[in-house]
């Protein structure tokens, strides 16, 4: 991997980074209870100071385009992972979370003409191992409806990363402006969700409006810019194997804030992870377009005899 291509990996790998810090903030700093509130708030906010920043809107198609991302990467997928969260032991949701890259390979073949090489689904199924033995515990509680949306969070945001990559962004806008208009689209869904599901929201404290502006400011305004951008250089499979650094900061988290200590086993899983995360950077290969027909050669005919011209009478 060259010298620049490094860079936009490890500067996009923040955006998971962080978003490996949303269960302990949730646990510790936010309200219980409230997983379409916590997604609203963690999205309007964000999206309005990106708008007020850049001070643009979409034109034409994007209107729609970013409706569509929105839903995907925001509006639909916030609350499914805090559903999750609520309900599933944090290494089972981040297990699952694990497949996305696999899903995205999976997504690219149609949506890119993508093919994933050997190379890609190797270490995608190296990842989740890796994953699963870093975080997995014995006797884990497995919970149906968490379970299902998990699985159709991750899969929802796997085709939003693919959806990205493939539309791009309009001439003259830039990345800010592009997460603005998903960051609102979705909030445009979540807030009369939240205020009609969960009603009213309750008094915050201190401790909550800091947790929301860490997961709003940092987490998702910052965070999302970085991640579009990693999509945008690297591609959506390798931009993919980038969510692996998720669980490994979640779990370096509890080791340094809840005092929690690696086994052997867990030891391996995060080198398991860090490899697949590494060989997943390798850009993925389109696939080859049919070659054209070749010309039909010419036929040898007879030339026709020279025509003899009427003689007047």
């Amino acid at each position: 991997m060259d010298r620049k291509r490094a860079g936009i990996a490890a500067t996009a790998a923040l955006a998971p980074a962080m978003w490996g810090t949303t269960y302990l903030v949730t646990t510790q700093l936010l309200p219980e209870g409230r997983p379409l509130l916590l997604a609203a708030l963690r999205a309007l906010p964000a999206g309005l100071l990106l708008l007020a920043i850049g001070r643009k809107l979409p034109k034409g198609r994007w209107w729609g385009r970013s409706a569509v991302l929105g839903m995907l990467n925001i509006g639909l997928f916030f609350p499914l992972m805090f559903v999750g969260a609520y309900r599933l032991p944090g290494g089972v949701a981040a297990t699952i979370g694990a497949i996305q890259p696999l899903l995205v390979a999976g997504f690219s073949i149609g949506v890119l003409g993508v093919r994933p090489g050997r190379r890609t689904l190797v270490a995608g199924l190296v990842g989740v191992g890796g994953v699963a033995l870093l975080v997995l515990k014995s006797g884990a509680r497995l919970d149906g409806i968490g379970l299902a949306a998990m699985v159709v969070g991750v899969a929802l945001m796997a085709m939003g990363t693919v959806l990205t990559r493939r539309w791009g962004r309009p001439e003259g806008a830039t990345l800010a402006d592009l997460t603005a208009w998903q960051l609102l689209a979705g909030s445009v869904f979540l807030v009369p969700l939240a205020a009609v599901v969960e009603g009213a929201p309750p008094a915050l404290s201190a401790a909550n409006l800091t947790g929301f502006a860490y997961l709003g400011l940092l987490s998702t305004a910052l965070g999302y810019v970085l991640w579009f951008r990693g999509i945008e250089h690297l591609g959506a499979g390798p931009a993919s194997f980038l969510g692996l650094v998720n669980p490994v900061i979640a779990t370096l988290g509890g080791l340094i804030v809840l005092g929690q200590t690696l086994t052997p086993w867990q030891v391996l899983g995060l080198l398991l992870a860090l490899g697949a995360l590494v060989a997943g950077q390798a850009p993925a290969r389109r696939t080859p377009a049919p070659a054209p027909a070749p010309a039909p050669l010419p036929t040898l005919t007879t030339a026709p005899e020279p025509r003899v011209p009427a003689t007047a009478h």
